[in-house]
């Protein structure tokens, strides 16, 4: 019989973990009401014998998707589940897939159900994907189930994509200036210290060329210990926002709004946009394939990638297992935008709330998506006034010493 790892509270309010056996999570859910506990999280505990010698580059989300769309393709076909796994397995050009799928197949002949055996390798297999197999399987509509999976990580790999290439060309200025403007300090303004020393001995220098020169001779003496505090202070910052006290001001300070008058501005409207169209789609998704609600609010509160906005989420699933709405929970914590809630609710009431979540993910993507574009552009122009002034201050500070001496003289 299978275990299960759970998390769960008890009546006093603290978190317990542990584990039980079960036929399904269902029945641990069951096990866990029947000793007074309250389920937060229940999971099937995964074996892990067997599985740490499967090596080979990482399985990029774009073989993921491939992956769902084929087995979806000749499961359609009628070609049997062991057959589809053995083809795919021979085609595959992954060595890291190749051996999962192995494992897979071995698991499947030995008479365990897909979602199990992709539980072996959840690294590679994330809890939506196994959820909307799983209900498949127990649906009989586990074709349906791998396509949809397939559309959605397709989609979730295109809006990854543009994000990333929205902000290539700012990263690029922002490297690049910056290494521009080092090499000149470091090489280029030292061959004017001569010039300058007998200037400042016969008649003193301008402020813009002494700290020129003060930078100058900084970044020559402490450049190693410039750039040795630089990686200390980036490894820190990623000490610091592992742990969860680092994670959570973070996370915060990504998603902060500045609001001007009724209008709200700043790159954290976009992260939070983002966070909440990912937990849309995810729990949308689930839903339309017959996950149980519970178990799709634990799945996709984590698909937000923020721990502030899977706070929301978490305290909303403890107050729907009462018989409480989501939209109350999700309106009361302030983190949802209203109309967001307010298209929850309606969905709620109609009894749509699966298509609706997935409209409110495609409308908030598409705007964001521009929100993005724009900031980019508005984003561009500033760096290169940003880099134009610096170099601009530079040249003014090495002219200016020899335009006033020429006029003295």
């Amino acid at each position: 019989m299978p275990e299960f790892s759970y998390i769960a509270k008890e009546k006093s309010g603290r978190s317990v973990k542990g584990l039980l056996s079960g036929i399904d999570e269902q029945e641990v859910l069951r096990n866990l009401s029947s000793q007074g506990l309250f389920p937060v999280e229940v999971r099937a505990a995964v074996e892990k014998r067997g599985l740490s010698n499967i090596g080979g580059s990482k399985v990029s989300s774009a073989q993921l998707s491939r992956f769902y769309s084929q087995l979806s393709d000749l499961l359609s076909s009628g070609v049997p589940l062991l057959r589809a796994l053995l083809l795919m397995e021979e085609q595959s050009s992954n060595a890291r897939l190749k051996k999962i799928l192995t494992d897979i197949r071995e698991q499947v002949s030995d008479g365990n159900h897909l979602a199990e055996a992709l539980r072996r390798h959840p690294k590679t297999f994330p809890d939506f994907a196994l959820s909307l197999i799983e209900a498949g399987e127990e649906g009989s509509f586990v074709e349906d189930a791998l396509h949809r999976l397939a559309e959605f990580t397709e989609h979730q790999d295109d809006m990854r994509a543009k994000v990333l290439g929205s902000m290539i060309y700012p990263i690029f200025l922002l490297v690049f200036g910056s290494l521009v403007v080092s090499v000149m300090l470091v090489y280029f303004v030292p061959q004017f210290q001569p010039i300058f020393d007998r200037m400042e001995a016969s008649g003193g220098l301008h402020w813009t060329t002494n700290t020129l020169m003060f930078i100058s001779d900084f970044m020559q003496a402490y450049w190693l210990g410039v750039g040795l505090l630089i990686v200390a202070l980036i490894y820190a910052f990623q000490k610091f926002r592992s742990s969860e006290r680092g994670r959570r001001l973070v996370d915060q300070v990504l998603i902060y709004e500045v609001k001007i008058g009724n209008n709200i501005v700043g790159p954290g409207l976009i992260f939070r946009r983002l966070a909440i169209a990912r937990f849309t789609r995810v729990l949308g998704t689930l839903l339309l394939n017959g996950v149980p609600m519970l178990r799709s609010l634990q799945i996709s509160k984590n698909a937000t990638g923020n721990i502030i906005l899977s706070d929301a989420v978490a305290v909303a699933s403890e107050q729907m297992s009462t018989g409480k709405s989501l939209a109350g929970p999700l309106r009361r914590s302030k983190q949802f935008p209203p109309d967001v809630v307010e298209m929850i609710s309606v969905g709620e009431e109609s009894n749509t709330l699966e298509r609706v979540l997935v409209d409110i993910a495609t409308r908030m993507e598409k705007r964001t998506t521009q929100q993005l574009d724009i900031f980019v552009r508005m984003l561009e122009p500033l760096m290169l006034l940003l880099l134009a002034g610096v170099v601009l201050f530079i040249v003014l500070a090495l002219l200016l010493p020899i335009l006033r001496s020429s006029n003295m003289v």
